[in-house]
């Protein structure tokens, strides 16, 4: 009976360790963080329903995946936007998880779709950043605002792209043989 009782105890509390989730705060104004979002011109704030936030998250950097979406505030909150608490399923309380904040204009449907289209105010996307994550202790601690969110502004589009890799190569070959034959 007490093997029994130990065994439903463990697979209990392991159960419940499962679902612990570290916590984040998906908003770009709140304590000292105040990281307006802007249109291309670097002046206009995002305002309304016109564009999207969403927050990648994950364990690494390299296992990023889309946790949340909300609008932009408009008026006096234009350039805001305020998700609420997030939780992150793949990082436990109080540990390290790793974000980016994408934005994105909501006609566009997707950021990968923005992002392709490549037309001016359409998309932009943060740098990773990590952050300790709320939801540790009893009871727990509050959700972990964004610290290392920085200010964006959207792509002004038509960017031609950069050189593939297989051609940065050809040119360098060719420097290579060029300054060969001058020796």
């Amino acid at each position: 009976m007490k093997k029994l009782t130990a065994t439903l105890l463990a697979s209990t509390l392991l159960g419940i360790a499962a679902y612990a989730q570290g916590t984040v705060n998906f908003i770009n104004i709140v304590g000292s963080l105040n990281a307006p979002m802007f249109m291309n011109d670097g002046a206009t704030k995002l305002s309304g329903a016109g564009f999207t936030a969403e927050l990648l998250a994950g364990a690494s950097a390299g296992s990023l995946a889309s946790v949340a979406t909300t609008g932009f505030l408009s008026g006096a909150g234009a350039g805001y936007f305020s998700g609420g608490t997030v939780a992150i399923p793949t990082v436990l309380p109080g540990a390290n998880a790793f974000l980016q904040v994408r934005i994105f204009s909501a006609s566009s449907g997707s950021f990968a779709a923005a992002q392709s289209a490549n037309l001016a105010n359409t998309w932009a996307q943060s740098g990773v950043f990590s952050v300790a994550t709320g939801g540790a202790g009893s009871p727990p601690s509050t959700p972990s605002p964004l610290t290392g969110l920085t200010s964006l502004s959207l792509n002004a589009g038509g960017v031609v792209p950069e050189p593939s890799s297989l051609a940065l190569a050809g040119l360098g070959a060719a420097a290579l043989l060029v300054f060969r034959r001058r020796k």
